[in-house]
């Protein structure tokens, strides 16, 4: 899954650097992720996952890093798909 979603992040995010360069737990806004590249990774994101990011995770540090938007797809996710 996290493979999934950095390259997600590659496609959409609009990062001046590589996503692969970036650590798990590196913040992606200081890696230069913008608002509305945000709203598109998002986007992205329930598409390809199939999923829908409730209001308590629209927010700023849900999309933070790497790591915390695993974490969000991982909660959103049936068990089974989640394993």
């Amino acid at each position: 899954m996290v493979q999934s979603v950095v390259d997600i992040i590659a496609l959409h995010g609009r990062l001046p650097c590589p996503v692969e360069a970036l650590d798990a737990e590196q913040d992606l806004y200081a890696a230069g992720l913008t608002s509305f590249a945000a709203v598109q990774l998002m986007l992205a994101l329930e598409d390809a996952f199939n999923v829908e990011f409730p209001e308590r995770m629209l927010n700023r540090r849900s999309f933070s890093s790497i790591a915390a938007i695993t974490a969000c797809i991982t909660e959103l996710l049936p068990i089974s798909a989640a394993a």
